[in-house]
């Protein structure tokens, strides 16, 4: 004879291996048996079909077992629940039970419910459970507490009803704690989740695993070096219980938190000591290095996964490394990564496809782009918006409008991403009248109201004022009063700034009772690219004793000014501030550097240049571009090998500055051996501005018959700056001949520029032909251009001295122009030797 409990036990692990058919078998040997009445039995086959999905079974069995006590309900109702599109029948059950009144719904049919009220957003419903919780006094018993802080959390309601309900329970455990800390962290209240956690502390409920997942990016969020300082804590903490150490989720949220407070090397470090890294170790590190800028070391890492002995990687890392290689515009690896996904349709998600069109946008490759966007099956607004921004970014402009009318027909609304991308359209093409009919699109769909207001309504003011309409980015200012923040006054300063409006621009900065650092520093920058160098130095110094400290951007756009007054004793307190301010930003060394060379110091340029270890693309043009400037051919060179030698490739602005360093050094033959560098080896299309260093190579070095052939000869039309070079190396080597030619040339390009007139001029006198003189100045006369006066500018122990053309105002003119008398009498003397 069977034993009744055998029956159960036999049911439960049909139940646990959702062994339904064996399941049935039972029961009918029950029935043979005659052991249904007994009720861990009929339970049993009760929980086993709950268990295994056959709701229409449980259910029958359900009506035939006559009285139910509440586990009995518990487990029809924990069965319904458990599967996809019941949470309705669970509601009708619960509300049957509800009103029977016998048995009473108990603490777990409590903690079975609320999750389906959750699920169906009925917080209505919640708040009706939560009443009858609240009438039988349940409401203090920890499971039912729980499930309600659970419930509330997803249904947005943290700070006030989730808090009561985490009050109301007399002994709160773990989960009780860890529930509210997620619920506050969700809604982004870092400061009270973290206060949460230090009062767990306080208690007797120790952190468990997902304490420790759940604290760490609330660490992370908090002020940079309050939250490292606490996650080292934590992780002492983790050292400390070694059964928590071997938790490889720990690991792997450790080494997250160390890469959102910027700390690489020590999130490596730890990466490196896990024994046993599975795929979101590697995931967490290559992310990791990605949004913290370290392109390449996210492909290394991705090139070290897949030498690895263990599952491939997925679709996460690929959306990472595509981030990556989208930076870095490399076109092989994403390429490569392409075909990966292409013969893996597994991991074909939108999610992949939606990075691939984005790295192709990043890397400027749109048809490739498009291509892969046509390749999507199941597009979403992301993948619309991707391409939207590809087509907005290079003017595409039939291709723009033919995907947005595209994907309206979709049934897709555009989003704020969407108006933005048609916004930077409207901008890229300069029409306003595409941006008054985005502004009342934006309008009629509300998206200038609630959350999606500041950034779209700050972007359409942004957009007036570059398309040149100032009025209107004006009155939409104005039109957001009271929904005005530093933004839209920040937009409205930098509008007027860009029209030239800078009186306006100032009013408005002067109007704003609050303001933050990017408004000083637009205001610094109207002022220091506008030639009023001491208005920019006031703000800034009206800036710091206003007790804000100056941060990398507000002393680049100060740079500008120490150029302009060539003022060294300036550029050095610059320079002193950042090096105590730890400002470890590499573009703002490479400014330092090309403002160095620019104020005459090429050798603090130079020591500069030495002192930073980890030199880019910029630093190096920054030192090819000084040197240059200064006529030090040579050591441009140096520079430009070594960069080669170190795998820094090359762009235009880089090969410009070395040829010019080689044009006014007088390196022919080093300088045309660069510029076939770059169309053999590099495969660099040369630019207009390459072709005249060129010419002014040749043409300094008195080869004006090879300039000549070489700008005749060139695959492209020459352009004034071409012809202009040529011009002015005829007239040094008094080729007028040459010059007649090529001034013939250039006055048909260029007729209205003065300087052309004035070269040529030069041109004749040079070789004493009086007449032509005459005739070019009386042309000049009639066709009224005027030259402009020559000034130059110098700084003397922190004074800044001027200098104008025909102006003898100067305080020591007379010892000035009798020094100039006796160098020029010096180098006539030195030329006769």
């Amino acid at each position: 004879k069977h034993d009744y409990q055998v029956l159960a036990a036999l049911l439960k692990s049909c139940a646990a291996l959702s062994a339904v058919k064996l399941g049935k078998a039972f029961h009918s040997f029950v029935v043979k048996l005659g052991h249904l009445h007994c009720q861990s039995v009929s339970k049993a086959l009760l929980n086993m079909y709950a268990k295994c999905g056959a709701l229409n079974d449980c259910q029958k069995l359900f009506g035939q077992m006559g009285k139910s006590d509440s586990v009995t309900w518990n487990i029809v109702l924990s069965g319904f629940s458990g599967l996809k599109g019941n949470d309705a029948n669970v509601m009708g059950l619960f509300n049957a039970m509800r009103v029977a009144n016998h048995p009473k719904p108990s603490c777990v049919t409590i903690a079975i419910i609320l999750p389906v009220c959750a699920r169906l957003g009925d917080l209505d419903a919640g708040k009706i459970v939560h009443s009858y919780v609240i009438k039988y006094g349940l409401e203090t018993h920890t499971l039912v507490g729980n499930a309600f802080i659970s419930m509330y959390v997803k249904c947005g309601l943290v700070c006030d009803d989730a808090y009561a309900a985490f009050n109301s329970i007399n002994h709160k455990d773990v989960v009780s704690w860890n529930a509210i800390i997620a619920g506050f962290s969700e809604i982004k209240l870092m400061d009270s989740a973290f206060s949460l956690f230090r009062w767990m502390l306080k208690g007797p409920i120790e952190p468990i695993i997902a304490t420790i997942a759940n604290i760490l990016p609330v660490c992370a969020s908090l002020d940079k070096n309050v939250g490292y300082c606490f996650g080292k804590e934590i992780h002492c903490y983790v050292l400390r219980r070694t059964e928590l150490e071997l938790y490889l989720s720990i690991s792997n949220a450790l080494v997250s938190f160390y890469l959102r407070v910027g700390q690489m090397e020590e999130a490596e470090s730890l990466f490196r000591r896990i024994k046993s890294r599975d795929l979101v170790s590697w995931n967490a590190l290559i992310a990791g290095f990605a949004s913290n800028g370290e392109w390449f070391k996210a492909l290394d890492l991705f090139h070290e996964l897949l030498s690895q002995d263990m599952t491939g990687p997925n679709s996460v890392t690929f959306i990472s490394v595509l981030t990556a290689c989208a930076q870095l515009q490399n076109l092989q690896v994403g390429e490569q990564i392409h075909g990966h996904v292409v013969r893996h349709p597994c991991l074909c998600d939108t999610a992949v496809w939606n990075a691939l069109v984005n790295f192709y946008v990043k890397s400027n490759n749109i048809e490739a782009a498009y291509r892969t966007f046509l390749l999507i099956s199941s597009r979403d607004l992301i993948s619309w918006n991707s391409m939207l921004n590809g087509f907005a970014e290079s003017r595409y402009f039939t291709h723009f409008f033919d995907i947005l009318h595209w994907m309206i027909r979709e049934g897709h609304r555009p989003d704020s991403i969407t108006m933005l991308s048609i916004v930077h359209f409207c901008v890229a093409v300069s029409s306003v009248e595409m941006v008054k009919e985005t502004h009342g699109f934006s309008i009629k769909a509300s998206l200038l109201v609630g959350d999606f207001e500041p950034t779209i309504g700050n972007a359409i003011l942004d957009a007036y004022a570059k398309c040149g309409n100032v009025d209107y980015a004006s009155r939409t200012f104005q039109s957001l009063l009271g929904k005005k923040n530093l933004v839209k006054f920040n937009s409205i300063i930098s509008g007027y700034h860009y029209c030239g409006s800078h009186d306006d621009a100032f009013k408005i900065f002067n109007d704003r009772s609050a303001m933050d650092i990017t408004t000083w520093n637009l205001m610094i920058r109207v002022y220091a690219e506008n030639d009023r160098q001491c208005e920019a130095l006031s703000l800034f110094h009206e800036l710091q004793a206003g007790g804000i400290k100056p941060d990398a951007v507000i002393i680049m756009s100060l740079l500008p000014v120490c150029t302009q007054m060539a003022s060294v004793h300036l550029l050095r307190q610059c320079h002193g501030y950042v090096t105590r301010a730890c400002f470890n930003d590499i573009r703002l060394n490479a400014a330092l550097l090309d403002t160095y060379a620019k104020c005459g110091s090429i050798a603090s340029a130079y020591k500069l240049f030495h002192s930073n270890h980890h030199k880019d693309l910029v630093m190096f043009t920054a030192m090819i571009g000084g040197y240059a400037m200064h006529g030090m051919g040579e050591e441009a060179l140096k520079v430009f090998f070594h960069m080669i030698e170190l795998g820094v490739k090359p762009d235009h602005v880089i090969l410009t500055a070395v040829l010019s360093a080689c044009s006014h050094a007088g390196l022919v033959d080093e300088g045309l051996k660069i510029f076939h560098l770059v169309e053999k080896v590099l495969k660099i299309i040369p630019t207009m501005e390459q072709y005249a260093c060129v010419v002014d190579l040749l043409a300094r070095a008195g080869r004006i018959t090879d300039a000549y052939s070489f700008v005749t000869g060139m695959p492209i039309e020459a352009n004034a700056n071409v012809w202009g070079t040529l011009l002015g190396a005829c007239r040094t080597h008094r080729e007028v001949e040459f010059g007649r030619v090529v001034a013939d040339r250039l006055f048909e390009i260029e007729a209205n520029n003065l300087g052309n007139y004035v070269l040529m001029s030069n041109v004749y006198a040079a070789d004493a032909r009086w007449d032509a003189v005459v005739e070019l100045r009386k042309l000049m006369r009639t066709r009224d251009l005027k030259k402009p006066a020559g000034c130059s500018w110098i700084e003397v122990e922190t004074q800044r001295n001027i200098f104008v053309a025909g102006d003898s105002s100067h305080p020591q003119r007379s010892i000035i122009y009798s020094t100039l008398s006796v160098l020029d009498q010096q180098i006539k003397e030195s030329s006769n030797l």
